[in-house]
């Protein structure tokens, strides 16, 4: 028995599909497209939220290194963001650096207690027409980010980013065997250095680090004061970057066509903000120009381009920040502008789709776009498209209850049908659909076709009871399924309906 036992085959470990020579080449060619676009991007990020390149620098580099072991989604990049910038400033100008990090450490605290809590699950309510708005919002957000860096510039950035363009749409139309992106960075980069050409430089956006992160605390007061103070902030940090976070992961899992676990990329980015904020980073989320860059610029599938992403960006800015800061802007700006295209959802605007669409579909859209450029907050934009979605969705459902009623043979008593969903935005309009002073003396209202949803619904079948009781007559409501009967005969008297 034991020699058979011992001659079973012993199961096979799977091969990362990254050991493939043709997905390593692809991998690692795109983690370095990546890093190089990260580093102006991490040191904006930076001055905008108020605090030293470096700081960026570190966070882009946990954050896709972490992210990229905890994740739940494949070739996703996380990194310092402007979205998380915008929360940390006021706090950074008020209260310093170190209130800051703790602020990351704690959010990215909360970030994994509602992993647990199952927030990742709240994504299937956001509708599709909210999900296009915000990939075209953050496609015009990604465009907007460049302009600043093509006002004000020698002419020579104009030629230089029409080069670099051409070479980004032509060269894939004769070989994928390299990131057209990277060829284009590094053409540009030789051309500029060998002609001593007077152009914006990646050095010109912010000095780069010279020595690692180091593990540390913040030196903070750890009371419940500076508890009151980070709270919010932290708050804040944990929303927006689980939003942002999963927005991306969706889009990804769209265009890649395979599946992500949610739950594992929601506590993925807590630990990743929490790794960062011991190593002195500003915290981040997922970034969905770099992703883009990454999942559709460059062909990367695989959690080895996220981690070689955070790698090279360190031994770039740390190790070859000579080389790297003569980079001219113009290539990555070039870089930045075909993302924004081929993110932007042109058939959504085509205008035989909008002629098809729901005028209501177009609206939410319009609203997430608007909402996100006006604030430039893609949380906000979100949040304001699935409210939207929602309040047209209630109108449109709220309509679709209908009320019909046939007189007894014996003439003593009224029988209405009710056919719908009753909800707070159905139920309101139930009230006037009844012949309250002409109806014989006894009502049967019949509900085989219709659901009770909530309190303002058994509310108004109380004000229908109510009103034909003043009369002097009776109401018998039939027919109720299980869970309007349960909601029905547990609030039914109890709501204050007036007489």
């Amino acid at each position: 028995m034991s020699s058979v036992l011992s001659a079973a085959p012993r199961p096979r470990l799977s091969r990362p599909s990254w050991l493939s020579p043709k997905v390593f080449r692809t991998e690692v060619l795109a983690g370095l497209v990546v890093a190089l676009a990260l580093i102006p991007e991490a040191i904006s990020f930076s001055i905008l939220a108020g605090v030293d390149p470096r700081v960026g620098l570190f966070a882009s580099f946990t954050m896709a290194v972490t992210i990229a072991i905890c994740g739940g989604r494949p070739a996703m990049i996380s990194a310092a963001t402007g979205a998380i910038a915008l929360v940390v400033a006021p706090l950074v100008k008020e209260h310093g650096l170190d209130y800051l990090i703790a602020a990351v450490i704690l959010g990215g605290t909360i970030q994994v207690l509602l992993a647990v809590l199952g927030v990742a699950k709240l994504m299937r309510f956001i509708p599709r027409s909210v999900m296009v708005g915000f990939v075209n919002a953050l496609a015009i957000l990604i465009f907007a980010a460049q302009v600043p860096h093509l006002l004000g510039v020698p002419w020579l950035v104009y030629p230089l980013v029409a080069v670099a363009l051409a070479i980004m749409v032509g060269l894939p139309r004769l070989t994928r065997a390299v990131p057209a992106p990277l060829v284009a960075i590094v053409v540009l980069t030789v051309v500029t250095v060998a002609a001593h050409a007077a152009v914006p430089t990646v050095g010109d956006e912010g000095a780069l680090p010279d020595s690692l992160p180091t593990l540390g605390l913040p030196q903070i007061p750890w009371t419940l004061g500076t508890l009151s103070v980070i709270a919010p902030y932290a708050l804040g940090i944990a929303l927006v970057g689980l939003m942002e976070s999963l927005m991306t992961a969706k889009l990804v899992d769209d265009i890649t066509d395979t599946h992500s676990n949610k739950t594992r990329e929601s506590w993925g980015q807590g630990v990743a903000n929490i790794v960062t904020g011991f190593f002195g980073g500003m915290g981040g989320c997922a970034m969905i120009g770099q992703t883009m860059i990454n999942v559709k610029a460059s062909g990367a599938r695989t959690r080895l381009s996220t981690f070689l992403a955070g790698v090279f960006l360190l031994i770039l800015v740390v190790a070859l920040g000579d080389v790297v800061a003569v980079i001219p802007m113009a290539a990555l700006v070039a870089v930045m502008i075909i993302v924004a295209v081929s993110t932007f959802d042109w058939h959504s605007v085509a205008p035989k789709t909008l002629k098809r669409m729901p005028y209501g579909e177009t609206i939410v859209m319009a609203a997430t776009v608007a909402t996100t450029l006006a604030t430039r907050n893609l949380a906000i934009g979100v949040v304001v498209g699935v409210l939207t979605a929602m309040v047209i969705f209630a109108r449109r459902v709220a309509h679709l209850v209908e009320v019909t009623s046939v007189l007894d043979p014996d003439g003593g008593t009224r029988i209405y049908s009710v056919r719908g969903e009753l909800f707070f935005a159905s139920s309101n309009d139930l009230v006037g659909r009844f012949d309250y002073a002409n109806d014989p003396d006894h009502v049967v209202i019949d509900m085989t076709h219709a659901h009770v949803w909530d309190a303002s619904s058994v509310a108004a079948l109380d004000a229908i009871t109510t009103k034909y009781a003043t009369r002097g007559k009776t109401v018998e409501i039939i027919e109720l399924n299980k869970p309007s009967a349960r909601i029905h005969d547990t609030l039914a008297g109890q709501l204050g309906v007036g007489h």
